[in-house]
C-alpha cells in the first residue's frame, strides 16, 4: 500500500517541477524579447513636454530598449522647447523613431524639426508635415531685420538636422522659408521621411534589421522582431502641468484667481474663495511662465484686479469697476499679442469671462449703492439697538455685517465668535460698539 502512495507523490513532484521549468522558460523568453518604449505626444511643444521626452529616453536607455518610438501629433510650439527635444534625441544612446500618427495627425512648425531629427522618420497614412516658418514667441511682432536673422538661423538648423540623417535639406529649408507642406506619400518621395506605416505593429516589423547612425557615426542594427511594446505615459504631475500650459487654461486660471480674491475681499472670513484664488493665481503664473506671454497684458489684468478690489473700499460707485473692465478686456486681448495662433486666447472665452465678472460686480455695486442710499435716510443714532452678524471674531476688534454692509466693530464685552448675532449699543464715527444679543436682552 505504501508503494502506490510514493508513486503518487513522485508524480505530483514531477508535475510541479515541469510547471516550474515551463514558467522559467517563459520568463527567459520574455526577458530575451526586445523592448520598444512608446511615448505619446499630442499637443503643443512646450517645456513640460521636454521633460517628459527626456525622461522617456533616459528610462529606455536604462532598460536597454531596442528603440524609442515617439507617436506625435502637433501643430508646433516653442522654438526653445523644440531645440531641447532635438538635442535629447541626437544625444540619445538608443534609436529614436518619430511616428506622425494616427491618421489625420500632423507635424507642423516645430514638429517638422523633431521629425527630421529622428533616427527613423515615419508617417501614418493621411497625415501631413510642414509649415515651419518661425513666428514670434515673445508676444511682439518681429522687426524685418530680426525676422530675416531668425529665418536664416532656422533654415540653417533644419538643413543641419536633415543632412545628418540623409534627408531632403532643400525641402526642409522651403518648409522654413516658404511654409511648404507635404502629405505622407509626398514626404516619402521627397525623402523627407523614411517610411509610411499604417500602425505601430506594422512599424515594429518594418524596423527589424534597419541600420541607423547614432552620435559619433556609430551604426546600430535594430532587432525588433517579436518586440514588446512598453507605453511610457506621462506621470500625473506631468500630465497636469502639460494641460494647464495652454493659453485658454492659463487665462481661465487667472480669471478664477481674480474672482476668488475679490469674493474673499468683499466677504472676509469665507476662506475658501481666497484659498482657491491664491492657488489659481500661482498655477496661472506657472502656465504663463512657460508660454510666450506679453507681460503688458498680464500687468493690465493685474491692474484690473486691483481696481475691482479698490471698488470694495472706495465709494466711487462703479468708476473703478468700469476702468477695471476696460483694463481686463485690453489685457486679455494682448495677453499673447504677436505670438503664434497656437498661443492665442479664444475671443469667446474673453467675452464670457468679461460678462461674468461684469455681471457679478454690477450686482455687488448695486447692492452697495442701495445700502448707502438707505443709510442716508436715517441717522447713525438709529443704529442703536439694531442686530448685526459678526463676520470675523471680535477680540475685541473685528468686523460685522449689517443690512448688506460691512462695519468695523468693537465688542463691549471681550471676545465674540464669528457668525454670532450682536446688538449695536452705540456708534463711534464709522465703528460700531456691540454686545452679544443674549446679554442685551438680559439687560
Amino acid at each position: 500500500m505504501k508503494i502506490p502512495f510514493f508513486k503518487s507523490v513522485n508524480r505530483i513532484m514531477m508535475v510541479l517541477i515541469g510547471l516550474l521549468l515551463a514558467l522559467s522558460a517563459a520568463a527567459n523568453v520574455a526577458a530575451a524579447s526586445p523592448r520598444i518604449d512608446v511615448l505619446n505626444v499630442k499637443g503643443t511643444i512646450n517645456p513640460v513636454l521636454v521633460d517628459y521626452i527626456k525622461r522617456g529616453i533616459e528610462e529606455a536607455e536604462i532598460a536597454r530598449s531596442e528603440a524609442v518610438i515617439i507617436q506625435m501629433d502637433t501643430p508646433g510650439g516653442l522654438d526653445t522647447a523644440m531645440r531641447d527635444i532635438v538635442q535629447a534625441m541626437v544625444s540619445a544612446r538608443v534609436p529614436v523613431v518619430v511616428y506622425v500618427s494616427p491618421s489625420g495627425a500632423r507635424a507642423a512648425s516645430a514638429g517638422v524639426f523633431i521629425t527630421m531629427a529622428a533616427h527613423v522618420a515615419v508617417m501614418a497614412p493621411n497625415t501631413a508635415i510642414g509649415a515651419a516658418h518661425p513666428v514670434s514667441g515673445s508676444g511682439e511682432d518681429i522687426p524685418e531685420t530680426m525676422e530675416e536673422k531668425v529665418v536664416n538661423d532656422a533654415a540653417a538648423y533644419i538643413r543641419s538636422i536633415a543632412g545628418a540623417h540623409g534627408r531632403n535639406m532643400e525641402w526642409g529649408e522651403k518648409a522654413v522659408r516658404e511654409s511648404v507642406s507635404a502629405t505622407e506619400q509626398e514626404a516619402l518621395q521627397l525623402k523627407v521621411i523614411d517610411m509610411v506605416a499604417p500602425d505601430l505593429e506594422t512599424l515594429v516589423t518594418m524596423l527589424d534589421g534597419r541600420k541607423v547612425a547614432m552620435l559619433g557615426n556609430a551604426e546600430i542594427t535594430m532587432h525588433t522582431q517579436g518586440a514588446v511594446l512598453f507605453t511610457n505615459k506621462m506621470k500625473l504631475i506631468e500630465d497636469f502641468l502639460y494641460t494647464i500650459a495652454d493659453p485658454n487654461i492659463a487665462y481661465l486660471l487667472l480669471s478664477l484667481a481674480s474672482l476668488g480674491i475679490m469674493v474673499e475681499i468683499f466677504n472676509p472670513g469665507l476662506i475658501f474663495p481666497g484659498v482657491v484664488g491664491a492657488i489659481s493665481l500661482l498655477l496661472a503664473f506657472y502656465a504663463l511662465g512657460v508660454l510666450p506671454v506679453n507681460w503688458a497684458g498680464v500687468l493690465l489684468i493685474v491692474l484690473a484686479i486691483g481696481m475691482f478690489v479698490a471698488e470694495a473700499f472706495t465709494p466711487t460707485f462703479g468708476i473703478l469697476t468700469g476702468g477695471g473692465i476696460i483694463s481686463l478686456v485690453i489685457g486679455s486681448l494682448i495677453l499673447f499679442k504677436g505670438a503664434s495662433p497656437l498661443f492665442q486666447v479664444s475671443p469667446w472665452l474673453i467675452a464670457t469671462v468679461t460678462i461674468l465678472l461684469t455681471g457679478g460686480l454690477t450686482f455687488i455695486i448695486q447692492r452697495a449703492v442701495s445700502v448707502h442710499r438707505k443709510q442716508a435716510s436715517t441717522g447713525k443714532e438709529e443704529l442703536a439697538g439694531k442686530t448685526a452678524i459678526t463676520r470675523t471674531v471680535l477680540k475685541p476688534d473685528g468686523m460685522v455685517f449689517f443690512k448688506g454692509e460691512r462695519w468695523g466693530a468693537v465688542s463691549d464685552e471681550g471676545r465674540i465668535e464669528r457668525g454670532e448675532e450682536v446688538v449695536i449699543t452705540r456708534v463711534d464715527g464709522l465703528t460700531l460698539h456691540v454686545t452679544k444679543k443674549k446679554k442685551w436682552a438680559e439687560s
